[in-house]
C-alpha cells in the first residue's frame, strides 16, 4: 500500500487497518516458525506496512494535538 492511499484513509480506517495487519502479521510469524514460508520477504513487507500507518496515525494525532 503506497503512502498516497494512506493519506487518503480516514483515521478509523487507517486504526482498523493497522490492528488487522498486526493480526495477519502474527499469524505469518508463527507459521514461517512452524514450517519456513515460500516469500519470507512477505514478513518485511508486513512490518514496512504496519509502520507507514502507525507513522501516519501518529502524524495526524500530532495534527490534532498541535
Amino acid at each position: 500500500m503506497k503512502a498516497s492511499v494512506i493519506r487518503e484513509m480516514t483515521t478509523q480506517e487507517i486504526s482498523d487497518q493497522v490492528a488487522e495487519e498486526k493480526i495477519n502479521y502474527d499469524k505469518l510469524r508463527m507459521a514461517h516458525h512452524i514450517s519456513p514460508l515460500e516469500n519470507p520477504v512477505e514478513l518485511k513487507e508486513k512490518r514496512k506496512l504496519i509502520a507507514r500507518l502507525s507513522t501516519e496515525l501518529r502524524a495526524r494525532s500530532e495534527e490534532s494535538a498541535s
